[in-house]
């Protein structure tokens, strides 16, 4: 059975809710009957196990509900816009934590080169807490290579800043500070990151329409030296 909120409605994204549940702890719930809230909570443990930043969980016996530490601090995209990280460093940011995650086994895979991948790491899914970073939103995470991921935080990044608004020059630096030095992105993984983003229900049709600047996007950034 899902958890009552104790609290208020905290935030909303384009699959789940927030809501707090006291001071230590928040609440956030799948809309749709949507998610797997025991294998997210899972995959986090393990790796919060292995020292990646992640918020502490707590079981709920629910599909679609996931007890969570509650944090504080900005999002890693507002500490950009607030003036108080520079665009690059929150760019070469996403990058360690990539290459910090990427040094985690996988869970379940026997394959020794698999991987936890978190497949949708971007700028609102990482909090600046007091202690340092930490990484949210885990619903999407698989086991495989890593350059899916890396590939899907360049689309991310990429479709930002080509769409024209205010958050694409910043965009734009943190894709170039992610790529400014080894990854093992491939083309073959940014193929699978477009074709998996295109597929994405939460994307509007005028973010789709941006997959195939974003892909120039960053084949320039990442190849054309």
């Amino acid at each position: 059975m899902p958890v009552t909120p104790a609290g208020k409605l905290l935030g909303s994204g384009r699959r789940a809710d927030v809501y707090e549940v006291d001071e230590a702890w928040v609440l956030r719930r799948e809309r749709d009957g949507g998610g797997d809230a025991a294998a997210e909570g899972a995959v986090m443990e393990h790796v919060r196990a292995h020292g990646y930043p992640v918020p502490r969980v707590r079981p709920t016996g629910s599909r679609t509900d996931l007890v969570m530490e509650r944090l504080s601090g900005p999002t890693l995209l507002q500490a950009c816009l607030a003036g108080t990280l520079a665009a690059a460093e929150a760019g070469s940011l996403l990058a360690r934590l990539l290459h910090d995650l990427h040094a985690v086994p996988a869970l379940r895979s026997t394959d020794p080169a698999a991987r936890v991948l978190h497949l949708d790491l971007h700028p609102e899914n990482v909090i600046l807490t007091p202690g340092g970073p930490r990484v949210i939103d885990w619903s999407d995470a698989a086991e495989g290579a890593p350059g899916l991921d890396w590939a899907v935080t360049a689309v991310i990044l990429a479709q930002a800043a080509v769409a024209g608004d205010s958050l694409s020059a910043p965009a734009d630096t943190m894709l170039t500070a992610l790529l400014d030095g080894p990854s093992p992105l491939t083309r073959t993984a940014l193929t699978e990151a477009l074709r998996r983003r295109g597929a994405n229900p939460t994307m509007s049709r005028a973010e789709v329409e941006l997959l195939g600047a974003a892909e120039e996007l960053i084949l320039f950034r990442a190849w054309s030296g």
